[in-house]
């Protein structure tokens, strides 16, 4: 990077020897494994395919940075952990970051990126739903037998005067409250949507036009649509019948369920008395409400008793099993989609929704996105049988992404003379062995 500053900064002594720092090291870089991201990128085509999406209204005579060299700029970025546009008013001049995005001159600059996300409409978030619907075909060698689609949503606080931000009483705060789809690990929908809705709104047509698209490629896939009680709808489970997609759901407690299954919870709160020890106990049966119209569904109860008291939970489900095993296997396994939101959120910055505009907000967000389906592709595909195979996106980019580089770039080559001493220098050569053709 240039010389920001020749400012001495003195810290406390080491012995006799003085400690000072300068600003003043030259090209040194401290995202060496950023080349990392490059060739993942390169190899799954993931920017060029999100830059083909995108519309370009500049004066093509007059543009000095592409399409597709500001999404590898923006992702990238996302990828290493710098949230802020601000952020590339340095890093533009990383050597690191214009080698990766195959450029040899400066970046764009904040002011310049500011304007990139501010093209993005509705049909841009369309295009872009479409590839990352399409990585997520492509992912996979075979056709699956089965996939199990993850609704949740989730709150993205906001403090300023964005577009459609309004108070929600249960979170207590301003915000939006986006739709995240995950099938496993892989994202398949990040939905931006304003926080006065009903929190399954538009489920329903998301969950329709996936599956309608999935049988496309895989006539024979067996669907399973799973979430917590903020999506249990009747119209949504009358849709799954009708469609033959399963689903395992949570469903809010009232009077008649609370009645039905008064004499198990009773059992539990006996037996937790009589043995102190926590007591976990399951049961099913079927139930109709009024707004079912007579159809009667199976509902699942675990009564649960601790020292705390009662813990009673109800699920809805179309599929065959044991209660138990179908709460605590299968709509309790719904918790590692919550880990990804946090992912998303907290590694990778899908909150930072800062923008006054509605769609400039949903492309950030569909960027973090891309950023997440980049990482998460690095550890699902090319991590596999490692250390990190199972590792957050926090984790992985800080082991395997913030490595101190020394650049050094002439007319015939750029090399990266990584730190000396980085601890994972063996697993980083097996991964770029992985990485790079031939």
């Amino acid at each position: 990077m240039p010389k920001r500053t020749g400012q001495k900064i003195s810290f406390s002594k080491q012995g006799r020897r003085k400690i000072e720092a300068f600003f003043e090291g030259g090209n040194i870089s401290s995202d060496g494994g950023i080349l990392l991201l490059r060739e993942t990128d390169n190899r799954e085509r993931l920017t060029a395919d999100v830059a083909k999406a995108l519309k370009d209204p500049r004066d093509p005579n007059r543009i000095t940075h592409s399409l597709e060299q500001q999404v590898k700029q923006r992702i990238y970025g996302l990828g290493l952990g710098y949230e802020d546009l601000n952020d590339h008013q340095d890093l533009r001049h990383d050597i690191a970051f214009q080698t990766a995005t195959e450029s040899s001159k400066v970046l764009s600059s904040p002011s310049t990126l500011c304007r990139f996300e501010r093209t993005a409409d509705r049909e841009t978030i369309i295009k872009l739903h479409e590839v990352l619907f399409e990585k997520f075909v492509n992912s996979f060698k075979k056709s699956p037998k089965a996939l199990t689609l993850d609704f949740d949503a989730t709150d993205d606080p906001v403090h300023g005067e964005q577009e459609n931000r309004f108070f929600h009483g249960y979170y207590g705060h301003y915000c939006f409250l986006p739709l995240y789809v995950f099938c496993g690990k892989q994202l398949l929908v990040s939905y931006l949507r304003p926080s006065n809705i009903d929190g399954a709104k538009h489920a329903w047509a998301i969950l329709s036009l996936l599956v309608k698209q999935l049988r496309k490629h895989w006539a024979d896939v067996k669907i399973t649509f799973r979430g917590d009680g903020g999506f249990c709808r009747h119209k949504m489970l009358s849709w799954c019948e009708r469609h033959d997609v399963d689903y395992i759901i949570g469903i809010a407690k009232n009077t008649r369920l609370t009645e039905k299954s008064k004499d198990l919870c009773e059992l539990a709160k006996k037996t937790y008395e009589e043995s102190q020890e926590k007591q976990r106990l399951f049961c099913d049966f079927h139930y109709a409400a009024k707004t079912w119209k007579k159809r009667e569904r199976r509902i699942i109860v675990k009564a649960e008793y601790t020292e705390k008291g009662a813990n009673t939970r109800f699920i809805i489900t179309t599929l065959d099993g044991e209660p138990q095993a179908l709460y605590d296997e299968i709509y309790c396994a719904r918790g590692e989609m919550e880990n990804r939101i946090k992912e998303q959120q907290m590694d990778l910055f899908a909150d930072r929704t800062s923008c006054t505009d509605w769609w400039a907000n949903q492309f950030r967000l569909m960027l973090s996105s891309f950023a997440y389906v980049l990482v998460e592709t690095l550890r699902r595909v090319y991590l596999e049988g490692t250390e990190l195979a199972q590792a957050q996106v926090g984790t992985i980019r800080l082991k395997l992404l913030k490595i101190g580089a020394v650049i050094i770039r002439n007319t015939r080559r750029v090399q990266f003379l990584l730190a000396s001493h980085y601890p994972f220098q063996d697993l980083f050569v097996k991964l770029a062995a992985r990485l790079i053709p031939g």
